[in-house]
């Protein structure tokens, strides 16, 4: 909290300059490791590769009718209604290649070429029942794939002894921009360079040649064993969620075994770490930590860190999970509650993408009350005056439907919450309240509606526009003694969803300021639809604003702009694929409480001048340049003297941007390479790093 309060510093003085008068996971995701679990991983490296030949992948008649159901939901009740046509088709071809071969290290242009005769035909296939084109390419895939990891495997030492590491060679980050491989020459070339890639990337770990082969060898006997263990039912989801995909990312196909999982997330009532979880490529991503959960209190997973082994304990051996499919990483991190599980990550932000640090983490229940809001009070020091701040922080917009429904006149809710902390900051004579949203995914709209209801009179809140085209509105109750003073609401790239919603109603009231990062973007509804075999997560309505602008792919742009280290590249609605557009519906009538909006030029010009100089700001700001640097490469040098020259520079500049940081801050200097610097000294530094002025005293309640 302590932290939290320190990094508001570089905008809550803005509040000073204001008239007074103005006015979600798989947090839970428990369940215990059953024995027959742990004891069913794949073996590593002395398994035997001489096996009978894998049976052909067949559709089933369930998995043809199911098909079908979803193609009916879709066409009936999908937000975007879309044409089931031969352009359609021709989308889902790609998409269903691009899901299979993300990185085209497989198929070869020949491939394509057989496969192309169904590029048209795909749409007639599924209204038809025929789903055996989509899993003739499966086949091929996993048949390609086998062939790739025997070879490997047979060959790993003799391969690793032949690379040249001195070669100007380089691999290409974002393979999916390059064509397909003409022929097998091609496809080995890149095979070749990718465990160049690989070998070298654990050479500049420090990992010397035998423990190379040993993790390698482990890794590729593991994912074979995956590719070995896929059935028809693997096929299948893959496929039809190259379907629903091309609608937008939020509509997907839940098998019953995918779609109990989504269940046990949805109740936040189980044992976990508190992350949600994705897939992208062979990797599992970290989407975004639960506010409280055990990650997130731990406090070194990340958004877009790259799950790569996860172990039991924290000794325990560690599987490497790199090609696993999301439900069963999704396994491995579960279990009982009190009990450590050791995840190996890759950092986004990490020059060296193949160096890998471990991360232990205690599994715990999100409990309701962690998440709950609170309240503290900032003295803020200005032209010699003191002037308390307000700050109330919400992690999430919850509400306990089981107690409001049974009459519970104490149940919980971020509004009842928000009331009674509101009266306590009052009787601390606070002039003004800092909303804090950073990091709440969203919640419940009910309490949207009724939260945004404690700082207007009344009013729309939000506009909710349905595929027939109808727009509703959901409005708050009136409430004369609204909360009055100035406030301001805090977001940033993870603020998504409700906390948007709430932080539009502010921005178009002119209620107060929006301060922080441009949000995620969030603002479709989806609605979960059962199936005969498994469910469908489907989205049927559109959020919009007050002001007539959609929350979706734009989010909400703050009125005062902080940087962030989230990486917009990486995190985010625009960075999804076929997430649905920004547009706008008419806008409502509505009453401006305040003139924010005349103020910001000025207060953005007096902003600038006050932290041009800072040096916390001067700090976040080269840190945030740094890692854009390596986030806009396009190749990865394979010359190890390049590489390690990329590493000491990375080292040298930011042993610069630390050590200016420390002499501004009266620190002394220290060298990030030696491990002599105290634990106090260290917190010092990393408190002092969230600070932006020096003249600003907290206290907590």
């Amino acid at each position: 909290m302590l932290k939290n309060q320190r990094s508001l510093r570089i905008w809550l003085t803005l509040l000073l300059l204001l008239p007074i008068s103005a006015t979600q996971a798989f947090s839970n995701v428990p369940d215990d490791l059953s024995e027959s679990t742990l004891n069913n991983q794949p073996e590593a490296a002395d398994e035997v590769l001489e096996e009978e030949p894998l049976a052909e992948l067949k559709p089933s008649i369930r998995q043809i009718r199911t098909a079908e159901e979803i193609l009916l939901k879709l066409q009936r009740r999908h937000y975007t209604q879309r044409e089931f046509d031969d352009e359609l088709s021709s989308a889902l071809f790609d998409n269903y290649l691009k899901r299979l071969d993300p990185s085209k290290s497989y198929f070869s242009q020949k491939d394509i070429n057989e496969f192309e005769a169904y590029r048209l035909i795909l749409d007639d296939g599924i209204r038809r029942g025929n789903l055996t084109p989509s899993f003739t390419m499966f086949n091929r895939y996993r048949e390609k794939l086998l062939i790739h990891l025997d070879s490997l495997i047979t060959e790993l030492p003799e391969r690793i002894a032949a690379l040249d590491f001195t070669l100007e060679e380089s691999l290409l980050l974002e393979a999916e921009d390059q064509p397909w491989a003409a022929d097998k020459n091609e496809l080995a070339d890149r095979a070749r360079k990718s465990l160049k890639n690989t070998t070298l990337g654990l050479m500049l770990a420090d990992k010397d040649e035998a423990a190379i082969i040993e993790t390698l060898t482990k890794r590729y006997t593991n994912q074979r064993q995956r590719i070995k263990q896929l059935n028809a039912e693997d096929a299948f989801q893959i496929y039809i969620n190259s379907l629903t995909g091309l609608y937008d990312p939020h509509t997907n196909y839940l098998s019953p075994r995918t779609s109990e999982n989504f269940s046990i997330n949805m109740r936040l009532s189980l044992e976990g770490i508190g992350a949600v979880l994705r897939r992208d490529g062979e990797h599992t991503v970290v989407e975004r930590l639960i506010t409280a959960g055990p990650a997130d209190k731990q406090g070194e997973l990340q958004p877009a860190d790259k799950i790569i082994g996860v172990a039991q304990g924290a000794d325990g051996e560690r599987v490497d999970v790199i090609g696993w499919r999301l439900d069963e990483v999704v396994e491995l991190i579960r279990g009982k509650k009190d009990t450590t599980v050791t995840l190996e990550v890759l950092s986004e932000v990490s020059v060296n993408p193949d160096e890998s640090k471990l991360i232990q983490i205690v599994r715990n229940t999100v409990k309701l009350e962690e998440q709950a809001a609170q309240q503290s009070v900032l003295d803020i020091y200005h032209n010699d005056e003191v002037h308390k701040i307000g700050v109330i922080s919400i992690p999430t917009f919850y509400i306990d439907f089981e107690g409001s429904r049974n009459g519970d006149a104490d149940y919980k809710s971020t509004t009842r919450d928000v009331r009674k902390l509101l009266a306590e900051l009052e009787e601390k004579n606070v002039e003004g309240i800092v909303i804090d949203l950073r990091g709440n995914g969203g919640g419940s709209l009910q309490e949207v509606n009724q939260l945004t209801g404690l700082f207007v009179e009344r009013g729309a809140v939000v506009q909710i526009r349905a595929p027939n085209g109808r727009v509703a509105r959901q409005s708050n109750y009136p409430n004369p003694n609204y909360y009055k003073k100035p406030i301001a609401v805090l977001i940033d790239r993870l603020s998504a969803s409700a906390s948007e919603i709430f932080a539009g109603a502010i921005q178009d009231y002119e209620r107060g300021l929006i301060v922080g990062s441009q949000s995620f973007g969030k603002g479709t509804v989806q609605q979960l639809a059962d199936l005969s075999h498994g469910s469908l997560k489907l989205t049927e309505a559109k959020f919009y604003r007050i002001s007539g602008g959609s929350t979706q792919h734009r989010g909400v742009i703050p009125d005062i702009v902080l940087p962030s280290l989230y990486d917009s590249q990486e995190i985010g609605e625009d960075t999804l694929d076929f997430a649905l557009n920004w547009d706008t519906v008419e806008p409502i009538r509505h009453r401006n409480y305040g003139n924010y909006s005349a103020l910001v030029d000025t207060l953005t010009t007096q902003h600038k001048a006050r932290i041009a100089d800072d040096p916390d700001y001067i700090y976040l700001t080269e840190q945030i340049a740094l890692n854009d640097k390596y986030a806009d490469m396009t190749e990865l040098s394979l010359n190890e003297a390049v590489r390690r020259s990329i590493i000491d520079n990375d080292t040298e500049a930011r042993n610069a941007i630390e050590n200016t940081h420390r002499l501004a801050k009266g620190l002394p200097i220290k060298d990030l390479n030696e491990e002599s610097t105290t634990d106090a000294d260290t917190q010092t530094a990393e408190n002092d790093s969230s600070e932006i002025s020096e003249k600003v005293e907290t206290s907590e309640t």
